[in-house]
């Protein structure tokens, strides 16, 4: 995941989190991203200091503390997953074809999740297919 500072045509400034550049560009160019204080889908990156790291950055950045609110969000994020999980049917590395074959009526409407690359997404999503990514939660990573 990648975090960008973000603002808005009236200087409100933000955060936002994406799994890539291409990412971001795509949802804001479907007018996806915008500002949580005035709702403004004129949102740009804002400039942002890099982050260069040495090896011994990268060891002590291994570890996150984490503070109550987020440790909150993030049982939410569990519970949707895990909500969205229990009543959905995994297709596995099927999901671009299954989804495609429900959006365009060629098979019954259901509650799917699965796998998709990048390029798939991309496609599905230009092909007006409703998709969702369901959120990382912590225990994915480990």
């Amino acid at each position: 995941m990648i975090k960008f500072s973000l603002v808005c045509d009236k200087d409100h400034g933000f955060d936002g989190w994406f799994s890539s550049s291409q990412d971001y560009e795509t949802q804001k160019k479907r007018g996806l991203v915008t500002c949580p204080q005035c709702n403004s889908p004129k949102v740009d990156k804002s400039l942002m200091a890099p982050s260069v790291s040495t090896s011994r950055q990268k060891e002590s950045m291994a570890v996150t503390s984490v503070n109550e609110a987020q440790r909150a969000v993030m049982a939410e994020m569990k519970q949707l997953r895990d909500k969205v999980i229990a009543n959905s049917e995994d297709v596995g590395q099927k999901f671009p074809e299954e989804a495609r074959k429900i959006h365009y009526g060629e098979t019954e409407a259901r509650a799917i999740y699965g796998e998709a690359s990048r390029d798939d997404v991309e496609s599905l999503l230009d092909e007006g297919v409703e998709i969702v990514p369901l959120p990382p939660v912590p225990e994915d990573a480990n």
